[in-house]
């Protein structure tokens, strides 16, 4: 079966723009251009438009998505089991949401009583699977499983109050950085001051507060370069600083 670009518009929703410029960009070719500058297309070519289009749901780059589906090791069996699972955990994500809402919406009307946790519920996973998907291999190598699946616990049972103060503390260190990064030495009062406020916000998250553990994090702040940009866009070199900090505050007698 064959289809003109017209056709693959209608059949896919993508406009016949948008499938020009996927095959500007190398990112879906059509199987045949004709003689008068038709473009073409085939099963395999739908069956690509369709592996773009969940990779798109997912929110991945079109430069990210061409490289995987140029890859010659790429199984499209895998990927879409991969596409499967992914798509169910984001069901399940909204799923959540939808029942924060509906029991929101009860305690308007004045039917329930909602606990100040349950409320952010749906959110705080969201937050938690971003967190797994970018750091999670790094930081269970680093501090092992149990480790991260306390603070995990701890992260999803925390109160209103709690989850407020750890974005508040959050904000206020990267604005301490802003001010302190290359105006005052780590080992100063000014900057071990900011190594307590960056353990006040750890305990948040971690069950049990460890200077080894706090030092490793520090150096993963330099040596990961996502860390790094995250803390470096405050101010250049604000994460080696954060870094100095806490090894100045845990600093062993």
């Amino acid at each position: 079966m064959e289809y003109s670009i017209n056709e693959v518009a209608r059949m896919s929703g993508i406009s016949t723009r948008t499938l020009r410029y996927y095959d500007e960009i190398g990112l879906l070719l059509p199987l045949k251009v004709r003689s008068n500058g038709y473009r073409i297309y085939g099963k395999n070519e739908i069956n690509t438009l369709q592996q773009i289009l969940f990779y798109r749901e997912l929110e991945l780059p079109l430069e990210e998505i061409r490289k995987l589906l140029v890859d010659e090791g790429f199984d499209r069996q895998e990927a879409l089991r991969s596409h499967y699972e992914k798509l169910l955990q984001k069901r399940h994500q909204i799923d959540l949401l939808l029942e924060n809402l509906r029991l929101s919406l009860e305690e308007e009307k004045g039917r329930i009583r909602m606990k100040d946790k349950d409320k952010f519920q749906g959110f705080k996973e969201k937050k938690l699977k971003e967190n797994e998907e970018k750091y999670g291999k790094e930081i269970r190598e680093k501090y092992g499983e149990d480790m991260v699946e306390k603070s995990n616990a701890k992260y999803m049972g925390q109160s209103k109050e709690q989850y407020e103060k750890a974005e508040s503390l959050s904000l206020e260190i990267l604005e301490k950085l802003k001010t302190l990064t290359g105006t005052v030495p780590a080992d100063s009062v000014e900057g071990k001051n900011l190594a307590e406020l960056h353990k006040e916000w750890l305990m948040l998250y971690w069950p049990v507060y460890d200077k080894e553990a706090h030092r490793g994090l520090g150096d993963m702040y330099v040596e990961d370069e996502r860390f790094k940009a995250f803390y470096d866009t405050s101010v250049e070199g604000a994460a080696a600083f954060l870094r100095d900090c806490i090894y100045a505050y845990t600093k062993k007698d």
